[in-house]
């Protein structure tokens, strides 16, 4: 049922693709220009673009404020309003709004889940493309024109707490990978408990002086008459700096013998010994808490530090180094999927400081990851609240009064 005083609309009667063109041979005008690479996924702005005096291609003109979307691969989510004039890919739209709605207003209808849907029953399968004949007959109820003010005003507000926490956590990082160059090289020394820096000579050393290095076997297999074990994989490691109880770990079975020897156990860094690329070798993950017999998977192997020589979280930091990713990135064989030696793992050299400018060092560092961490968390509720609150306004669910600010 439509709200009082809102319209059901077919998007195609309300909004046109824009007919303009831009012919860099033709044209002594130099506009900025837009290709899909320059829209970023699903937080509606942009990353950059290119002078168009430089292509040779026919491209689509916009003007400020006018609503661009990425045609191709539709599911990328690839949404923006520019606000400056330029142009932009053929395999970008550009919408044309009529009277009956605003520029302000679209740009939100097209982050709906809605839209997205009627946008990816695309033609093609490898280079998917939206169909403008599926999308201009999505129906959805529209608001009047005060309202759609109302409704684009309050829900631009949290994109800009979006984007202004995307912002503080790409500076965070900026800030760690600092903080992580100075610490880990000795350029800058932390204060120790008396209050001044640490003097304490650092040691040149090979990983096996300090760790001992454990590839595991362990399949994620279930196979009869085996221990029912939880396994930490590949992807668990890939995707998390620390690992804890919170990862929902893959069930699998394994071997006393295998138990034994591959139970992962705190300060444990775990790092993909394999992987289909060389870039993706190597890849650090602290063991950061007891995971209570969680066991080690395959195409992974245990750094296990000398509890005297080497902190866990600091040794962990070290795997993070660009110089250190490099080291490894050159040691990787293979054609197909790439691999490292035991061998490979040993001789990686590192400069350590004494045990407790390390510590000092990680808990550092380790505060850094904490702050990034409550950043990220942050920008997943604001999307999410975001989401909910397009839901309610963009259907009528829930009414703005046009007279106020709130919501009603």
């Amino acid at each position: 049922m439509v709200p009082n005083g809102w319209e059901h609309k077919a998007f195609g009667e309300v909004v046109k693709l824009s007919k303009s063109k831009y012919d860099p041979k033709k044209s002594t005008d130099c506009f900025p220009c837009i290709e899909l690479e320059h829209i970023a996924q699903e937080t509606g702005q942009l990353t950059g673009n290119v002078p168009a005096s430089n292509l040779g291609s026919t491209k689509n003109k916009f003007k400020a404020g006018d609503v661009i979307f990425g045609k191709l691969r539709p599911y990328l989510r690839k949404y923006a309003q520019p606000n400056f004039d330029g142009v932009c890919s053929s395999e970008i739209w550009v919408f044309s709004p009529t009277k009956k709605i605003i520029n302000p207003y679209l740009f939100q209808l097209v982050q709906t889940n809605q839209f997205i849907s009627e946008a990816n029953k695309s033609a093609g399968s490898k280079m998917p493309r939206a169909d403008w004949g599926v999308v201009s007959e999505m129906v959805f109820p529209l608001p009047p024109l005060p309202e759609q003010r109302k409704i684009a005003k309050i829900l631009s507000t949290w994109d800009k707490a979006i984007s202004t926490t995307e912002r503080l956590i790409d500076n965070s990082k900026q800030q760690k990978k600092a903080l992580m160059q100075q610490l880990l090289t000795g350029k800058k020394r932390l204060l120790d408990d008396s209050a001044k820096p640490f003097e304490g000579e650092w040691e040149d050393l090979y990983l096996h002086d300090v760790a001992k290095i454990i590839v595991s076997p362990v399949d994620k297999k279930i196979v009869e008459g085996e221990i029912p074990v939880e396994l930490c994989n590949y992807t668990d490691v890939y995707y998390n700096t620390r690992i804890t109880n919170s990862i929902e770990f893959m069930k699998a079975t394994a071997k006393k013998s295998e138990i034994d020897k591959y139970t992962l156990q705190v300060n444990d860094v775990i790092i993909t010994k394999d992987s289909e690329t060389p870039g993706d070798i190597a890849v650090p993950a602290l063991v950061s808490e007891d995971l209570g017999g969680t066991v080690c998977g395959y195409h992974l192997a245990i750094i296990r530090p000398n509890s005297q020589l080497v902190e866990g979280a600091y040794l962990n930091y070290l795997f993070s180094m660009q110089k250190t990713r490099y080291y490894f990135f050159t040691l990787a064989t293979g054609a197909t999927r790439f691999g490292l030696s035991i061998g490979g793992i040993n001789k990686a050299h590192f400069t350590l400081p004494p045990l407790e400018e390390q510590q000092r060092i990680a808990a550092v560092l380790t505060n850094s990851d904490r702050e990034i961490e409550l950043l990220e968390q942050q920008l997943v509720n604001l999307k999410q609240e975001k989401k909910a609150l397009m839901q309610q306004l963009l259907t009528g669910k829930r009414r703005v009064k046009v007279d106020e600010e709130a919501v009603s």
